[in-house]
């Protein structure tokens, strides 16, 4: 059985940082994608970024490259959304999930949420204004 357990929400000041992580088990091919979500107060669930565990290709939401890194330790099964430069844009409770290794390449426009098939519970970042 998959599971993904997310964590590392919290509260953040404007330009500080925080850590998600996503412990992933009950999977072993590494044909697979790991994307991080995160649906805010009024608007629809969207993609901020993923990686494709067989080759490491990402990619990140327009408003937060630069200031998100996704990375993965595959010895722990465990994938990380490093997030530095916090604005009170990114509060939102934030979901890894599992899907195909299609679902996720560099050149996409979007993530859709839709071809996740596993997902975490989520967890909250909150940065205030």
């Amino acid at each position: 059985e998959v599971q993904l357990v997310d964590s590392g929400g919290g509260l953040a000041q404007a330009g500080g940082s925080l850590r998600l992580s996503c412990a992933a088990s009950g999977f072993t091919v590494d044909d697979y994608a790991i994307g991080w979500f995160r649906d805010a107060p009024g608007k629809e669930r969207e993609g901020v970024s993923c990686v494709r565990l067989s080759d490491d290709d990402t990619y990140y939401l327009d408003s937060v490259k630069g200031r998100f890194t996704i990375s993965s330790d595959n010895a722990k099964n465990t994938m990380y959304l490093q997030m530095n430069s916090l604005k009170p844009e990114d509060t939102a409770v934030y979901y890894c999930a599992l899907g195909a290794a299609a679902t996720c390449a560099s050149y996409y426009r979007n993530l859709v949420p839709t071809e996740f098939d596993y997902w975490g519970q989520g967890t909250q970042v909150t940065v205030p204004s």
